[in-house]
């Protein structure tokens, strides 16, 4: 098993080299190949899942004293099937999307070394292996960040992205360097059977937060999502968002859970505190925007905080002693991995043919487009719903768990924790509530209305490997809302390898009753069924639907939109995405994000226009990323003279850097 997915693994890897060469058939071989390979890996993946014991593979390359391994387990499994699910929609999408791109040489080579690159990194059973595959990982989706690297922003959202894909990474490796230990054990079997413990050890966690943190998204080192998600391709961005921050979640759960043995309560208390402001600051941040792209950006960050809430609260739970609640949690947790990956793709899609369709990301200039794309728009609507965790979608599945795992959080000794973990709930609540604002405004803005663009008035449907890709994921949205215990049964054998405790409610085995009703803890309380939520909205829908037409007249009239009593025929006159969010901008904008209005209103007679304007600043880029941003300007604008020394000034620092190295040689003895 682990050996077919190496080999898949490889045949993606082979794939890169063909996107190079031009032509339709090019692409559609790396496409072809792409959608083969990844089927290959969620076959495998889905079968351990439910049948498969870990296995381990030795291969002589890597360090020379230290072969590569690799293994696959339940949570490298679990992850696998999410990435090769999103894998393979994103190959089918790119049959219609690579047409719109307009150097598809650019995206072909490193999509399916992208997709490999993420795979190593969650069969790696070492350290090296892991940090090259992460390092592969991060400069596959650089080269596809900047890809259309003719457009400025996109260059400076690249330039970002790679330096704190650097100091991620920098932090993952003195991770690794202290639980390797003076012995240098960088296989994480041996760092498993002897973790680092004391303050060594609690710097090597910390290390991990901030490396594997920064590439999920968590505030505050999130300032680089927004800038590098919406300027790769949108299938791209939909594996980049939907999948590769899972991957940093997996380096997350597989350190915390795993590889650092026995974790205090205070971890679990430090990733409630991160991923409660992740979760509300990163849906603030996204009600904000007029971007569509920077906006689904923006709300990934909110996700991957319900998620790290989740692995706080199953941190906690196990630490007390409450494997039943910390399971509870830690299902509530990964099963989000996978539902934030499967909606959030199905939004990136949508944007995608948007954009192919009207040229367009900014909502101001699009509206209307529920009659030229009526497909496009239904599909994006059901990814609104799923996200904003409405029934029976899948995102209302896994938050309602995690509310659950905090409506239990009484039973837990420590004090702080009594009264801090219902606040955590509180901002996990209002999160929710933002989230269907965000949507609600992100679909009527762009789909509903009358176009505001000549582009949005003449767009057209796009083609069907593109809203083909966007219906599977949406049918997968609606099948985990309805009967979310076919996701939680597979989730079991990674649970009861981490903490040693099934599911709850699945302890003594899955009936028919488990897939019909969902229970947190116990059948029978305070269970969830998805199913009969459908059930009564399709007969409530339907009820209403005779009624109207028995009622009503049949004859069907159109007219114009009641405008106030005052009909106009101009779009502008509609209400706009930065009216929507002016009151929520109002509430917390001054104090979060810094807001401040400059209006410029004419006297009476002046037929200059009136202007208004709005400027917001991100705390956290102005507090973390721009001193970084100015340093590293600072240092390359220095180190640029070297590349005209001459040969004998070249030779003085290499010297004088060789005599340090013997120093230090000598020193060390």
């Amino acid at each position: 098993m682990l050996t077919a997915i190496l080999v898949a693994t490889a045949a993606l890897v082979v794939l890169g080299p063909i996107g190079v060469a031009r032509g339709r058939a090019a692409a559609n071989l790396v496409h072809f190949g792409s959608i083969a390979a990844t089927s290959v890996v969620l076959g495998h993946a889905v079968w351990f899942l439910f049948d498969g014991t870990p296995t381990t593979l030795t291969l002589p390359f890597g360090l020379p004293w230290l072969a590569a391994h690799f293994r696959i387990d339940a949570l490298s499994a679990w992850f696998l099937s999410v990435i090769s699910l999103v894998g393979l929609t994103a190959a089918i999408y790119g049959f219609g999307y690579i047409r719109h791109v307009d150097e598809p040489g650019r995206v072909l080579p490193f999509f399916p070394l992208f997709l490999a690159a993420m795979n190593l990194v969650l069969i790696a059973d070492d350290a090296f292996t892991f940090l090259l595959s992460w390092e592969c990982m991060s400069l596959a989706s650089w080269f596809l960040v900047v890809a259309n690297h003719r457009q400025p922003d996109n260059a400076r959202a690249a330039l970002v992205y790679l330096v704190m894909a650097v100091i991620g990474t920098s932090c993952l490796l003195l991770a690794f360097g202290i639980m390797a230990g003076f012995e240098g054990a960088y296989s994480f079997a041996d760092m498993r059977a002897a973790p680092v413990t004391g303050r060594l050890g609690g710097l090597a966690v910390a290390l991990v937060v901030i490396g594997a943190g920064s590439k999920a998204g968590l505030v505050p080192l999130h300032a680089w999502l927004p800038l590098a998600h919406p300027a790769a391709p949108s299938h791209i961005s939909a594996l980049m968002s939907g999948v590769m921050t899972k991957v940093a979640i997996y380096g997350l759960v597989r350190v915390m859970f795993d590889l650092a043995g026995d974790l205090g309560w205070g971890w679990g208390a430090v990733l409630l505190v991160l991923g409660g402001a992740s979760a509300v600051l990163g849906i603030l941040y996204a009600l904000m925007q007029n971007d569509l792209k920077v906006l689904l950006a923006y709300s990934t960050v909110e996700n991957v905080g319900i998620i790290v809430i989740g692995l706080g609260l199953a941190l906690v739970f196990k630490a007390n002693g409450l494997v039943g609640l910390a399971a509870l949690a830690q299902v509530a947790a990964l099963l989000h991995v996978l539902n934030h990956a499967l909606f959030k793709s199905l939004l990136f899609f949508g944007s995608g043919c948007v954009l192919s369709a009207t040229g367009e990301r900014d909502m101001e200039r699009l509206g209307g487009l529920i009659h030229r794309m009526p497909r496009t728009a239904f599909l994006f609507l059901v990814g609104s719903a799923a996200i904003s965790a409405l029934p029976p979608f899948n995102g209302f599945a896994s938050e309602w768990l995690t509310f659950q795992a905090i409506l239990n959080a009484p039973v837990l000794p420590q004090w702080v924790l009594k009264f801090g973990v219902p606040v955590v709930g509180a901002l996990l609540a209002l999160a929710a509530a933002l989230a269907a604002a965000c949507f609600v405004r992100a679909f009527g803005i762009t789909f509903l209305g009358r176009p505001r663009s000549d582009a949005a008035a003449q767009a057209a449907e796009v083609e069907p490997a593109m809203w083909g890709a966007m219906a599977v994921l949406a049918a997968c949205c609606l099948v985990l809302g309805v009967l979310p215990t076919a996701a939680i049964v597979p989730l079991n054998a990674v649970v009861r390898d981490l903490l040693g405790s099934p599911f709850p409610a699945l302890s003594s085995g899955v009936a028919v009753h488990d897939f019909l009703f969902l229970a947190p803890l116990e059948p029978g309380r305070s269970s969830y069924s998805g199913l009969l939520v459908l059930a009564v909205v399709a007969l409530v829908t339907w009820v209403v639907a005779r009624c109207a037409h028995r009622l009503a007249s049949p004859q069907v009239r159109r007219g114009p939109p009641w405008d106030c009593g005052f009909p106009d025929p101009q779009p502008a006159t509609q209400y706009t995405a930065s009216s929507f969010a002016q009151p929520i901008r109002r509430v917390y904008g001054t104090l979060i994000f810094r807001a401040r209005e400059r209006v410029d209103m004419p006297e009476p007679g002046d037929s200059r226009p009136a202007r208004f304007a709005v400027h917001l600043i991100d705390p956290a880029w102005e507090a973390f990323y721009a001193p970084i941003e100015r340093g590293v300007a600072a240092a390359t604008a220095r180190a640029n003279v070297l590349q005209f020394l001459t040969i004998r000034r070249y030779l003085s620092p290499v010297f004088a850097a060789l005599i340090a190295l013997l120093c230090i040689v000598v020193l060390a003895k």
